[in-house]
């Protein structure tokens, strides 16, 4: 935007947020201030993936309990403005209770998450909290309107209750969870820890260290719940003045207790420090790590994801045959491809089936049954199929799709913003790239021994670019390297090299046990 503003007022915020285009990527980050280490990594991220960010602060009385602690809850304003300032947000909402709930908190209309999220963990101890959150998240998603939300994994029920709000009341936002962050001792950050004594913190600690225990036994083959809870415990009764709320293993999304961890688990903990009451969590994933691949259109994205997914045991997700998949089905059915809610509808009935066991030859796909694996090939798809995954309504229906496949890891994706938009927890992202020229050469290349290409190198270099431009420049998802991203370019560099160079990366990250 280019001007910093704080805001005090509703209508403040929709005046700025109407000056901005169409095409704006608006990231949000909702926070109640006294904002750490854990708040600035949340702004970074969205500063990172978005045109427009914006931050809000607000000490929500809804989520306070009657004996909780909102009269002497921190609150740094003046310090939160120039922190916002210095990370880059375009806008600070600071709306007074007034503002948000004009009418009183009495017979205020409040949204009421499903019982079995709230009931559980925290919930127990702090009846109507997760009420309070629900309610002041989803008025403040409909005030701002984002297309991503930023939010903590320390409040891991948090997230996973305003996920399950934001898919139920159908809300146009993505929900991004950010990893949790720590202090040097591995504290998790928190505004309340300003609280803690010398002598607190320390006792604190031991929430953490119980959770590294469990995690190491968690990575030596131990996966039952009741081992790992035993891990946590055994290391808490060297503190006693500790007071634990509790300490359980439930699923990340649906809170439901685990008695094994069979794909992922969430570790999670809250307890009594003097006067202050702290959580903390860790996700315990046993689910092989997903490798996502982006890059332009022609840097060999999927011939080298292909190799590297057999080279390390993972399935291969064509992201591209999809797209291409549902571009020919439009053609062959003489879709208007201008008409997006035609586009749309037509793909929301379509199933698809991808086979890629043989690495070398192209992944065959079916779509209604009916296999295209060659003609979703052809020049007119290739030429069109832009056109299509820049409708915002068929990156959506293919995402879906795309996160169903990857929900137990164990993938090797690529496209051009899977590790951006699909899978943003990726366990290692690579950026393939090449200079439009090499691109476009390799491709006449490959159309000439295929025998079909009626185009000049010059016009494919031109078509290549005008693509990329258009990834680049669509509303939804546009095309960009995710910022933890390593960048391999392969202008100087054969197949085998880059497959090489990925599956040393992936192995380095992730050595098997």
């Amino acid at each position: 935007m280019g001007t910093f503003y704080r805001l005090t007022t509703t209508a403040g915020l929709q005046a700025a947020l109407g000056t901005l285009s169409p095409a704006t990527t608006l990231g949000f980050v909702p926070t109640m201030g006294a904002l750490h280490g854990g708040h600035a990594a949340l702004i970074q991220r969205a500063r990172q993936e978005c045109d427009v960010v914006v931050v809000s602060i607000f000490v929500n009385p809804l989520q306070f309990g009657p004996q909780e602690d909102l009269e002497r809850y921190p609150r740094a304003l003046e310090a939160d403005t120039a922190l916002c300032q210095q990370l880059g947000v375009d806008l600070l909402f600071v709306p007074s209770v007034a503002e948000l709930y004009p009418a009183g908190m009495e017979s205020l209309t409040v949204v009421e998450p499903p019982r079995e999220l709230t009931e559980r963990l925290c919930g127990r101890s702090r009846p109507g909290h997760f009420r309070g959150v629900a309610t002041i998240v989803l008025k403040l998603l409909h005030l701002v309107q984002p297309d991503r939300a930023y939010f903590g994994q320390k409040d891991a029920q948090q997230l996973a209750i305003i996920r399950r709000c934001v898919a139920d009341l159908n809300l146009d936002v993505e929900i991004i969870g950010c990893p949790i962050v720590r202090d040097a001792d591995g504290l998790a950050l928190s505004s309340r820890n300003q609280y803690l004594s010398a002598g607190d913190r320390a006792t604190a600690l031991a929430l953490s260290q119980s959770l590294e225990a469990a995690t190491a036994a968690f990575r030596q083959g131990c996966f039952a719940a009741s081992d790992l809870l035993e891990q946590v415990h055994h290391h808490l009764r060297q503190f006693p003045q500790l007071r634990l709320d509790y300490a359980e293993l439930v699923h990340p999304q649906t809170l439901v207790p685990l008695e094994r961890i069979e794909t992922v688990g969430l570790l999670a903990i809250a307890g009594w420090v003097g006067q202050t009451r702290l959580i903390d969590n860790c996700l315990l994933d046993r689910r092989l790590p997903i490798l996502a691949v982006d890059g332009p259109a022609g840097a060999g994205k999927s011939t080298v994801t292909r190799l590297a997914a057999q080279a390390l045991g993972l399935q291969y997700l064509d992201t591209g045959a999809m797209y291409r998949a549902v571009t020919w089905w439009c053609l062959a059915n003489n879709i208007d491809l201008r008409d997006e809610p035609a586009v749309v509808e037509a793909i929301a009935h379509c199933q698809l089936r991808l086979e890629s066991s043989d690495p070398p030859q192209p992944t065959r796909v079916w779509i209604n049954d009916r296999e295209v694996s060659q003609a979703i090939r052809s020049l007119e798809v290739t030429q069109r199929v832009s056109q299509i995954a820049a409708l915002r309504g068929v990156r959506r229906l293919m995402v879906q799709q795309q996160r169903a496949i990857g929900a137990n890891g164990g993938i090797a994706a690529e496209g051009r913003d899977i590790g951006t938009h699909v899978f943003p927890e990726a366990g290692l992202k690579i950026f393939l790239t090449a200079s439009p020229e090499e691109r476009a050469q390799r491709r006449w290349q490959e159309l000439q021994q295929q025998g079909q290409c009626d185009l000049s190198y010059e016009e494919l270099l031109a078509q290549i670019t005008a693509r990329d431009t258009a990834d680049q420049q669509r509303t939804y998802a546009p095309f960009r390297k995710a910022a933890d991203a390593i960048e391999v370019c392969t202008d100087n560099l054969g197949i085998d090299e880059v497959v090489s160079k990925i599956v040393h990366l992936y192995r380095s990250r992730f050595p098997q046990p």
